[in-house]
């Protein structure tokens, strides 16, 4: 305002008028660097079927249209446990996957994710509730809370999904499913070259 009337100004000379009025200025608080809890350690699995991770890729099919992949891995043993694929994915998805995991091996303990809303949906957490599962969200903008599903994302687009050109949601399927056969094979014998 006072540049526009033609006066010189500075902070240091409205700082002085302002005191000679006996005006103060709203003084911003600094900012917390700290957090205000301590970090608890991540829990890991201990044992087969303790903890799953899980967490969603997306890519496109050949035309262009979306495709969303949801992954489901055994923290202990790094199993991939199932692959969803579809264009839009839920929360009822997303407990429709966990369920056919469910007919085949028991529940975990524990289940890792990121804090995406189909995760964060209420239909999830009714289905966590009723099956006594607890889950542990990551803090936001922090992928390392969950490493070992995000490594897995990564070894799926760069062995898969960069490999392979999708006419449709079902060659998707089929070759995301072949991938990951191939993959739990070698998951059997630790990663080591045959």
């Amino acid at each position: 305002m006072l540049r526009r009337e033609g006066w010189r100004d500075n902070h240091k000379r409205i700082y002085r008028l302002y005191s000679e009025q006996g005006l103060s200025l709203r003084l911003k608080l600094p900012r917390r660097n700290k957090s205000a809890q301590r970090r608890q350690p991540q829990p890991q699995g201990l044992y087969p079927n303790h903890v799953w991770g899980m967490d969603f890729v997306s890519d496109a099919l050949f035309d262009g249209r979306r495709l969303r992949l949801l992954t489901v891995i055994d923290l202990y043993t790094r199993e991939c446990l199932g692959i969803c694929v579809g264009q839009n994915l839920r929360s009822t998805e997303v407990a429709e996957m966990l369920n056919s995991i469910a007919l085949r091996r028991p529940l975990p303990q524990l289940l890792k994710t990121d804090n995406g809303s189909e995760f964060a949906g209420k239909m999830l957490d009714r289905w966590v509730y009723e099956r006594g599962i607890r889950i542990d969200f990551s803090r936001p903008g922090t992928p390392t809370d969950n490493a070992t599903v995000e490594s897995f994302s990564g070894r799926l687009r760069q062995e898969c999904l960069n490999e392979n050109w999708f006419m449709s949601l079902e060659d998707a399927r089929c070759k995301i499913e072949a991938w990951r056969i191939h993959y739990k094979l070698f998951a059997v014998i630790r990663f080591d070259s045959p």
